[in-house]
């Protein structure tokens, strides 16, 4: 019998499953994520299965939430952007100043029309200049083209330079995303770059790891739309693996729960993350799912992302509040550093201030970062080699360090330790797995903070209960308005803005008719009464309990839940997508757009026959580059006409879908 090997890695854990050909879990292991050396982490996971069992592997399939986790948090690589033909307001509706500094964004010479036709020539002379001025500076570098999707020749020309001048990753907004938009595509191939050396690190550790073992089998990775790719082709497109975790984890909910209609709902560390199924198929966002505050052209599940997990932060923000920053859990440090107790001790007897609770890790180790760092900084990332740093003691001694500490953490390379969810849920008792002493005394020290220094709270000094039992009761509130939030969009009917303002009147209708059942309501509210809710994740079973008996719903807590991201992973097939865009711009004139030129045609089924061609044609050879063996292909096509008084039906476009799909072969591609 052969078996394959599910791995996922999240910002907290590293799960490891092996499953046999009737795809039922034969082994298991959980290990804590290793962010700076991911190896030690995936090692782990790996170590206590049966080596028999890995001996006989014969795929090896890996999704992640590093990605997801890294948009949601503002975090990754620095990149540097060039942008043909694009103006100053295109680029602030992109988001991009969001994310990056405005020296990293250029804009050049260049672009096309819709058309597809050169408005202006490149400036190679100029994008020589930049390229070079910021090679050292980035890990990677975007490109996209003013309608780079109808002509791709500007792309591939900035393309080919970066590399030939720098030999640095490249990514190009027309391998990303086929349908207009620049702002979007832009952002898309921003987000792309960034990742690269997530995805990078993630699949090097695996290599690895596989290496030592002496495991030789093709190495897949989930996209978010739940299909698979080799390593090499997820290098290349990152993105696409921004909500792969989620997407692993309804695949597994599905296949472990049996069932055909729920919310499949997976909480981890640092995210939870909803998605609809229904008659056994998860929804598809085609227009591009979002991930916290962002939506990049990424085809993916209907899956909404939210930055609250066991890890969050709870802080004070117009009263207490669930932040979507991941902190290190005290009772996780104290677990991992037992030497931190007795500075959490002396903080407990000692005046509260706002640096209780916060100590500062090593998180990542970005080489073109801390190549970067100035003396103060370069001072501080040392001090954090040698363990925890206690930021309030740090305060006393040399608040220069403790600044520079603080501009390493919004760099991503450091992470502070906070007072979470997780500890919370440690101090009820529903949690075990790390330190319970260390947990209480953050509580204690952390409700003291809120009373103190925000005047929030009426708990009972010294007690540690009191408060745990209001951020859990705030974390079930948060994720039943996330549910009914879900719900109000399953069709995508309501803007955000109006959807956020009717789910918080919902919610307070929902979650409050137990507490008015003495008045007789007009009219009762209820919620999926034929969905019932699919929990997994590490601390599913702490909180959906409480979130379905507080919206009446029934609960799935599937057998393996805690693993439903590795399990998911296996059970996925390879599907690759080529669009082809014809249109019609002038009477009897059809324009078919296809890399660098359009293509003319007389006759629209000319046009579309061609189309189909090409489109099989590149499906079927991304999905074989993707991993697949035997591959099948099938052709879908959106038309869109307008009626005229005179004319008819008068055809404006039509947008050609070829899918290739096929389960990985033994001989799959792998990154190197």
């Amino acid at each position: 019998m052969t078996y394959q090997l599910g791995i996922d890695t999240g910002g907290t854990y590293t799960d490891a499953v092996v499953v046999n050909e009737d795809r039922q879990v034969v082994a298991k292991n959980k290990s804590l994520t290793t962010a700076y050396d991911l190896t030690v982490g995936i090692g782990n996971a790996i170590s206590s299965l049966p080596e028999e069992l890995l001996a006989s592997v014969n795929l090896v399939s890996l999704s992640t939430t590093l990605s997801t986790n890294s948009v949601v948090e503002g975090r990754g690589a620095p990149v540097s952007v060039l942008l043909p033909g694009y103006n100053e307001s295109q680029v602030l509706k992109s988001g991009i100043y969001d994310i990056l500094d405005r020296d990293l964004v250029n804009l050049l010479e260049g672009g096309h029309d819709a058309m597809g036709v050169e408005q202006v020539a490149l400036d190679l002379a100029r994008a020589r200049e930049v390229i070079l001025s910021q090679a050292e500076k980035v890990s990677a570098f975007a490109v996209s083209s003013m309608f780079g999707t109808r002509n791709t020749a500007h792309e591939i020309a900035l393309r080919d330079m970066i590399i030939e001048l720098t030999g640095k990753p490249v990514a190009c907004g027309h391998e990303l995303a086929s349908s207009l938009g620049a702002p979007r595509r832009a952002l898309t191939a921003a987000l792309n770059a960034r990742m690269i050396l997530h995805i990078q690190r993630l699949i090097n550790s695996v290599e690895e790891i596989l290496e030592r073992r002496s495991i030789h089998a093709p190495l897949m990775i989930v996209k978010g739309d739940g299909s698979l790719v080799n390593a090499r082709t997820a290098l290349l497109q990152p993105v696409a693996t921004v909500l792969s975790g989620p997407a692993a984890s309804v695949i597994g909910a599905c296949a472990l729960s049996g069932l055909r209609d729920g919310i499949v709902v997976d909480i981890g560390g640092t995210t939870t993350d909803i998605a609809i199924v229904t008659d056994g198929q998860p929804e598809l966002c085609e227009d591009g799912a979002r991930i916290g505050d962002w939506q990049p052209m990424v085809e993916a599940l209907r899956v909404f992302s939210i930055g609250l997990g066991g890890d969050s932060e709870v802080r004070f923000r117009n009263g207490l509040a669930i932040s979507q920053r991941r902190v290190v859990p005290m009772s996780l440090l104290a677990h991992e550093h037992p030497e931190v107790i007795s500075r959490l001790e002396r903080q407990w007897a000692a005046a509260p201030n706002p640096r209780n609770n916060r100590f500062a890790l090593r998180l990542q180790h970005n080489e073109v970062l801390v190549g970067q760092l100035g003396e103060a900084e370069t001072v501080a990332w040392e001090l954090l080699q040698e363990g925890p740093v206690d930021i309030d003691a740090l305060a006393d001694r040399n608040r220069g360090i403790m600044r520079a500490i603080a501009r390493l953490e919004r760099l991503g390379l450091a992470i502070y330790s906070g007072f979470t969810p997780s500890d919370a849920t440690h101090v009820l008792g529903m949690s075990d797995h790390w330190n319970r002493y260390a947990a209480e005394l953050a509580a204690r020290i952390w409700a003291r903070q809120m009373r103190h220094l925000y005047g929030c709270g009426n708990w009972t000094a010294g007690d540690p209960v009191g408060p745990s039992r209001q951020v859990f009761d705030l974390v079930v509130r948060e994720i039943s308005e996330k549910l009914i939030e879900a719900g109000l969009n399953q069709h995508g009917r309501l803007v955000d803005s109006r959807s956020r303002g009717l789910t918080r009147l919902l919610a307070d209708i929902v979650l409050l008719q137990d507490e008015a059942k003495q008045v007789k309501p007009l009219f009762e509210l209820n919620f999926a009464q034929n969905y019932p809710i699919i929990a997994v994740g590490g601390p599913a079973a702490d909180y959906f309990p409480e979130v379905a008996r507080t919206l009446d719903v029934k609960l799935e807590l599937p057998e393996h839940a805690d693993t439903a991201n590795a399990i998911g992973a296996v059970l996925g097939a390879v599907v690759q997508m080529a669009h082809i865009t014809v249109t019609q711009p002038e009477f009897g004139i059809y324009l078919l757009f296809h890399r660098d030129q359009p293509l003319r045609f007389d006759s629209l089924e000319a046009a579309l026959s061609r189309a189909r061609d090409l489109a099989l044609m590149e499906a079927e050879n991304l999905a074989r580059s993707a991993g697949a063996d035997v591959v099948e292909t099938r052709i879908r096509e959106d038309a869109n006409h307008v009626r005229h008084d005179i004319d008819g039906e008068f055809f404006v476009s039509s947008t050609v879908t070829a899918i290739a799909t096929g389960r990985p072969g033994n001989k799959g591609t792998g990154a190197k």
